[in-house]
């Protein structure tokens, strides 16, 4: 039985899966996670993958079972060295309301200097050994020093598209179970499509659910419109050769999976450009999609892609 917190408001806080075997992840990261719980002992360990995937509620889950204090800090918000530092002393100088260890859980370790504040982490790590465990989490692993890494047991939350169909499945019975229970009406076929738009970004797809469900029933056109409007935007950037605006396109689409945004663009093309320069665009975006699983900055690969198609395909 799936244990939620009933008392939140935002679904992505009520319905986060307490229990390893709730969570949606691949089955070989869901049994090393069970047997580290079952073990009694958990490691400092360092979760990297895409947004939403599940790294802070694996880690929030694990403590859960095992009944053990923890705090969450978030890197890019309380990056600060002395502010980090702070919080993790007082943190780890109080008594542990369970009598054992307790656990420092890092989101957005990425996020902190790597010539300062991650070498510093370092040391919080060393000096808190006794009573603490670490338990970061990061987009790019390689924006971590590796004198974290080698400190961690690293866990990478990356899915082959056979195992992406097999969460986007899970998820999907899970939203379902959750519009129910909520009282929206829904068509499946929407669904499905909200849930492929944003996988693996789970916790993207819950916030839209929710988003769009408030009337009691999940608005077919409104997710349609936004998801073309959202296009719109980026082909009329591209069609002025604005590239502040192309630029502030990508910045703010950077919660979504950059394999998502190669495709609602391959999706819309043809309403938005020239016949003749469909072939060009699509071996644009087919090259930087290959890019795309290697390169350190997404952001930057973007860029460059958007850039790319502003020079060379004309956009109606």
């Amino acid at each position: 039985m799936e244990q939620y917190m009933k008392d939140e408001f935002l679904w992505v806080e009520r319905f986060r899966p307490q229990k390893v075997s709730d969570t949606i992840l691949s089955s070989d990261l869901k049994v090393t996670f069970q047997k580290i719980v079952d073990g009694g002992e958990l490691p400092n360990m360092l979760f990297s993958g895409t947004a939403g995937t599940g790294k802070t509620t694996i880690a929030r889950a694990m403590c859960d079972e095992l009944g053990l204090d923890y705090i969450v800090i978030n890197g890019s918000e309380e990056g600060n060295i002395d502010t980090l530092r702070g919080k993790i002393k007082q943190f780890a100088s109080s008594v542990s309301l369970s009598g054992g260890y307790k656990v420092v859980i890092l989101d957005e370790a990425d996020y902190l200097n790597p010539q300062s504040t991650q070498p510093a982490l370092r040391g919080f790590i060393e000096e808190f050994s006794n009573n603490c465990r670490f338990i970061l989490t990061c987009n790019f692993k390689n924006r971590v020093i590796e004198p974290l890494h080698s400190r961690c047991s690293n866990y990478e939350f990356n899915f082959s598209k056979k195992i992406m169909q097999q969460l986007c499945g899970q998820f999907m019975v899970r939203a379902q179970d959750i519009l129910e229970g909520e009282n929206v009406n829904y068509n499946k076929d929407v669904l499905a499509q909200l849930i492929m738009k944003h996988a693996p970004d789970w916790r993207r797809v819950l916030n839209e659910l929710q988003r769009h469900s408030i009337s009691g029933q999940l608005e077919t056109t409104s997710i349609i419109t936004d998801a073309n409007s959202n296009y719109s935007l980026l082909f009329k950037a591209l069609k002025g050769k604005d590239f502040k605006k192309m630029r502030g396109w990508v910045v703010n689409n950077m919660d979504v999976e950059p394999a998502s945004i190669f495709r609602g663009i391959y999706d819309a093309m043809s309403e938005y450009v020239q016949p003749q320069s469909i072939p060009q665009l699509v071996l644009i975006l087919a090259d930087y999609q290959y890019k795309n699983s290697f390169v350190a900055d997404h952001e930057l690969n973007l860029v460059a892609c958007m850039t790319e198609i502003m020079a060379n395909v004309e956009v109606k």
